[in-house]
């Protein structure tokens, strides 16, 4: 609450040596990279990964998980070559789009929290933005092939899932969100009803995407006006199978 080619060098003749320089040392001797050091990446570098992402993100939601790879290049401006050297296959590169939508819904969750007048305010702004990083209509991606055990993957899960039950016990601590839901409760909610309908076109239904998630969000201010049927959901729920 209130409160990111080469041209072959000449050869030197062999006798050549520069005066000026340190007894023992040869003038065209390079200083000594740090042991141990990684290179940062250039930025342009960053961009261009930055740029395939998004528009990774964007065709896997409207085309699935077999989206043309040349079509998300073009998108992304950049050839098919640059995309190759930071993904080498579609496998990794669909790993690496969830990694990336998941780190941004958790920057959201956390900066919603920060920066809010209130946890239901925060709840609302976190929601809204996560519905618009389309992480309903990702969900498909992971299905059969899709390593849900990966380290990263398990790591990002992990601060995701810290972040928004923080936003919810927050919301429920100072009696602005009913008590009887649990963050389960909320990201399935989420995930469903950001989630294109069978059949219908992707973008044509963005428009109704966020008045249903108000609707669903006002339904979660304390006081309660109603009982709800059943358990809240917890997020051990929503990895059981039968889910």
């Amino acid at each position: 609450m209130k409160s990111s080619a080469r041209t072959p060098a000449a050869t030197a003749p062999e006798a050549s040596v520069d005066l000026g320089a340190a007894p023992g040392c040869s003038a065209a001797a390079a200083p000594a990279a740090a042991p141990g050091r990684v290179p940062k990446p250039r930025a342009d570098a960053v961009r261009n990964r930055e740029r395939i992402l998004a528009a990774a993100r964007e065709m896997l939601v409207e085309t699935g998980a077999e989206a043309p790879l040349d079509e998300i290049a073009r998108r992304a401006g950049v050839g098919n070559a640059t995309l190759y050297r930071h993904f080498p296959d579609r496998s990794a590169l669909v790993h690496h789009v969830v990694l990336y939508v998941m780190d941004r819904v958790t920057a959201q969750a956390e900066d919603s929290l920060a920066e809010e007048v209130d946890a239901f305010a925060a709840l609302c702004r976190f929601t809204h933005a996560a519905a618009d990083e389309r992480i309903g209509a990702l969900c498909p991606m992971l299905a059969a092939g899709f390593d849900r055990e990966h380290p990263e993957l398990l790591a990002a899960r992990d601060a995701l899932e810290t972040a928004v039950e923080t936003l919810v016990a927050t919301g429920q601590r100072d009696g602005l969100l009913r008590t009887d839901i649990g963050v389960g409760d909320l990201m399935v909610a989420l995930s469903q009803l950001s989630r294109p309908l069978p059949g219908t076109d992707c973008g044509g239904a963005d428009r109704f995407v966020h008045r249903h998630l108000q609707l669903f969000l006002d339904g979660l201010r304390a006081p309660a006006r109603s009982q709800l049927p059943g358990a809240a959901a917890t997020l051990q729920d929503l990895r059981r199978k039968t889910m």
